[in-house]
């Protein structure tokens, strides 16, 4: 069971908009993750090693949006909000809690965009409020000729069953989050992966991105943007640890070369992701697919 948990902001102004997920602000509606993936970033903080235990729901998260969105709505200084940045918005709790819902439900009554990034079909059932979101959201000066106000992004770091199970246990599976891609694009969304992170001679090998990137464009995706895993810390619940016995179990012959990757930094050495960036262009290349989300 989650925990309730009371919270004095929600609303996160980002320093600089990132030039993948655009994030002028970000909304986090839920601490901690039922995914459980072992490569997550925010491992080895309070969450621990099985990340679902310390599920938390921000109970009083909607009031206190609401007076942001409304002093921000005041200045015009609408913008896109990323949900999530540290969690996923639509994790099963979701379903339940309607969080989620409820936070599109006023970024619609205030006309501030959204990009959604997820691993969830769930996002499926609020395409209603992001189709009101895309007509009526107030874009940032600088974005006013953009036409999407409502993007949908869903992330994979494989769309191999088995590879799933074993790196991402909490995850919905890769097929589903492929017909809901598929969905979105067909309800006329700009949609597209964030194919983060991807695992070295896991998913990442020019073939395998070959798969990825056909599979992705077969889906309707219109963008794809490609990053290798990053690996921290050294204590048993850290994302560096859990990947590396991962490996070991499930992939022994790559082992030594995991450990030889992360020996010195938790980032694949500059010309592994010179290779990986390389690779990757090609794949996009052949598929017509953008390495960011096209400005249109």
């Amino acid at each position: 069971m989650p925990r309730y948990i009371t919270v004095t902001s929600l609303l996160n102004k980002t320093k600089q908009r990132d030039p993948w997920f655009l994030d002028d602000y970000t909304i986090n509606p839920f601490s901690g993750c039922a995914f459980n993936c072992l490569y997550c970033y925010i491992r080895g903080s309070k969450y621990g090693i099985n990340m679902a235990e310390k599920l938390s729901v921000k109970e009083n998260a909607l009031a206190i949006l609401r007076r942001q969105l409304a002093a921000r709505a005041r200045k015009q200084q609408q913008g896109f909000v990323v949900l999530s940045s540290a969690t996923d918005a639509y994790l099963p709790l979701e379903e339940k809690e309607m969080l989620t819902r409820g936070i599109l439900e006023l970024l619609l009554e205030y006309r501030f965009p959204v990009h959604i990034i997820t691993r969830s079909p769930l996002v499926l059932r609020d395409l209603d409020l992001l189709r009101q979101i895309n007509e009526q959201a107030l874009l940032p000066p600088d974005m006013a000729s953009y036409r999407h106000k409502a993007m949908i992004t869903f992330s994979f770091s494989t769309i191999d069953p088995v590879v799933g199970r074993q790196f991402e246990p909490g995850a919905p599976d890769p097929a589903q989050r492929l017909l809901a891609l598929k969905s979105c694009a067909n309800a006329g969304f700009m949609t597209g992966v964030s194919l983060m992170p991807l695992l070295p001679f896991i998913s990442d090998r020019p073939e395998q991105l070959s798969r990825l990137y056909a599979a992705f464009y077969e889906h309707g995706a219109r963008y794809v943007f490609p990053a290798s895993i990053t690996l921290w810390g050294e204590e048993a619940a850290d994302s560096k640890q859990l990947v590396m016995q991962a490996v070991q179990q499930h992939y022994p012959q790559y082992a030594e070369q995991y450990r030889l990757l992360f020996s010195h930094n938790s980032q694949v050495p500059a010309t592994y992701n010179t290779a990986l960036k390389a690779a990757a262009a090609v794949a996009a290349d052949r598929y017509g697919l953008f390495p960011q989300i096209p400005f249109e």
